[in-house]
């Protein structure tokens, strides 16, 4: 197969979950392009900017020039609430649609958005529509579904990302005919990733955390990860079994607080264990 065969397109107005993480998986037939290491770069000029910000003012304009190169329009970076918290504690930024998130806000509906919900055990980025609920049971569910299909926005992307102080959270992303393609996901979740840490971190003024270190191996595996190698390919390449690359990546996952490999290595890339 070729390299240009081998790439799967994934428009936000047609995605399915399934292909969000196949296309993350053939990303590696492209590699040799270099294409997916440009993004990447890119997601790291958008970590060093931010990185220069002194606090949380500046943050949300940073995302919106981040994430607009890939044709990103709109996008809302929250926490996973808990019980009796109110729109100001759950939004970290958010850029468009104002009237949408009026309405969010103003019935308090942020608690019963089935894709936030789902943000807090998804392990891979989803469809807004693919988000779990009960039709027949949750009221106030069914009016959120209504509501973003009124706003035409059930094919929004969502990403689950996690922070290192155990704060669970999602980022919200759409736009007109924007396509985030398997060369796109990794870095857009590198720059989710960065934003939310970095807006939790204001937000709540908590103290940064400690970093558990990544062993020699562990930051070889992420580095080799991150060029698009498969664990079979890393083990090769390092002379350990696949079984070995594997405990490994679960390991350097649990200690960077990840919910999976692509976040693992946009974690690592963001604390500079590892660089491409």
């Amino acid at each position: 197969m070729s390299a240009a065969a081998a790439i799967v397109s994934v428009p936000l107005q047609i995605t399915l979950s399934r292909r969000i993480a196949v296309g993350i998986l053939v990303s590696r037939l492209t590699n040799a392009h270099g294409v997916v290491i440009l993004h990447c770069n890119q997601a790291i000029d958008f970590v060093e900017e931010v990185s220069r910000l002194p606090s949380g003012a500046g943050v949300t304009d940073a995302i919106r020039r981040g994430f607009d190169r890939f044709g990103i329009e709109s996008f809302a970076l929250v926490n996973v609430p808990k019980e009796h918290e109110v729109y100001e504690d759950v939004v970290l930024a958010v850029h468009e649609p104002a009237a949408l998130l009026e309405t969010m806000r103003d019935n308090n509906y942020f608690h019963a958005s089935p894709a936030l919900r789902h943000c807090g055990s998804a392990r891979v980025p989803f469809v807004w529509k693919d988000a779990p609920y009960d039709r027949h049971r949750e009221r106030r569910v069914v009016e959120v579904v209504r509501l973003f299909a009124d706003f035409g926005l059930l094919n929004s992307i969502m990403i689950p990302v996690r922070s290192r102080d155990g704060g669970a959270g999602g980022a919200w992303l759409t736009g007109r005919g924007v396509e985030i393609t398997a060369h796109h996901m990794p870095a857009v979740c590198l720059i989710a990733v960065y934003a939310f840490e970095h807006l939790r971190k204001f937000a709540s003024r908590l103290p940064p955390l400690a970093k558990s270190a990544l062993t020699a191996r562990e930051r070889d595996v992420l580095a080799w990860a991150a060029h698009g190698k498969s664990a079979w390919e890393i083990g090769e390449i390092l002379g350990i079994a696949k079984r070995t690359v594997d405990e490994h990546t679960q390991t350097a996952m649990r200690k960077l607080g990840a919910v999976n490999k692509t976040q693992a290595v946009a974690i690592a890339m963001r604390d500079r264990y590892i660089a491409l």
